[in-house]
């Protein structure tokens, strides 16, 4: 199936990507430890990572052009997740440092024999984008606007934006924020968490939670990952769904795989595949990511991934 939109192709960017950055501080652990127990770590990694940052880090590393607006603190933690993003070769013109503010961090404890993990997090209040603040200098500047929902007021100022502009409007969605009413209606590519559909609708079942979602707001494609099981779109009254693929070498590490699914998925869009082989290639791009410890660490580059598909 075709996607029910068109990619304009006159922009700076393929990619541009407005949203959270993190770094991660991954403990790996022989089995999650019980309460009241002492446990020595099998093995200690810093690591950035983020929910836009990282799908954008895996578009870049398949090539295409792109950009990042964020914020970090001034802390060690925001010196290495921005410089993270350089060393990739992202352009970060839009990208902040807020004065005082620490980065927000992520500690992911991992089970070493399932690479499963278990994520706690902090973000610093100043970290967050007011609707002023959104910098919509940089929503219309490539084909694709991809946005994470943590501010939803200013994703919602950035997608508005970025429509006006010929724009095409991806988002990754885990969690119910306040304002998020007046953002969904904006994106035209809704894949979110397994468990969000769930929490907007009320629905348990995946499926009629997608048409519920798309009944609602009116998103050209709606769909959820769900980790291991692969993921479903809903587009034009169709299900497509695709399974996972297995993580070469086993799996090391979970943290991160939906924002890479995001990433690939947007790389078939952005090749203008169709939406089967673009599920395809996100979940290709979420199995490569975790062979290995860290969110970015495993991201693949174009050939990799050609080589897995082959």
């Amino acid at each position: 199936m075709q996607f029910p939109f068109k990619l304009t192709t006159e922009k700076a960017f393929d990619a541009a990507g407005f949203g959270v950055n993190a770094v991660d501080h991954l403990l790996v652990m022989p089995k999650y430890p019980d309460s009241n127990t002492n446990t020595r770590l099998s093995e200690y990694k810093q690591g950035a990572g983020g929910q836009t940052a990282t799908a954008i880090v895996a578009l870049q590393r398949l090539g295409m052009r792109t950009t990042y607006a964020g914020r970090f603190g001034t802390d060690a933690e925001g010196r290495f997740g921005l410089q993270s993003l350089k060393d990739e070769g992202i352009d970060v013109e839009f990208a902040e440092v807020i004065d005082g503010a620490r980065t927000q961090v992520g500690i992911i404890i991992i089970e070493a024999k399932r690479g499963e993990r278990t994520v706690l997090w902090d973000r610093d209040e100043r970290l967050a984008y007011t609707i002023q603040d959104a910098p919509v200098e940089l929503a219309g500047r490539a084909r694709v606007l991809h946005i994470d929902s943590h501010d939803p007021l200013a994703c919602a100022r950035m997608a508005r934006a970025a429509r006006a502009a010929g724009t095409i409007v991806s988002a990754d969605i885990d969690n119910v924020y306040e304002g998020l009413p007046e953002l969904l209606p904006l994106i035209d590519v809704l894949i979110s968490s397994k468990e969000f559909p769930r929490l907007l609708t009320g629905v348990e079942d995946d499926r009629a939670a997608l048409a519920e979602i798309k009944a609602r707001y009116g998103c050209a494609l709606v769909g959820l990952t769900k980790g291991g099981r692969g993921a479903t779109v809903l587009c034009e009254g169709e299900f497509l769904e695709t399974p996972a693929f297995q993580v070469p070498g086993g799996c090391v590490d979970t943290t991160g795989a939906g924002d890479a699914f995001h990433g690939g998925f947007l790389y078939g869009l952005l090749q203008g595949e169709k939406i089967e082989m673009s599920l395809k290639i996100g979940c290709a791009v979420a199995a490569l990511g975790c062979r290995a410890l860290g969110a970015r660490t495993g991201l693949p580059t174009r050939a990799e991934l050609i080589a897995f598909l082959n």
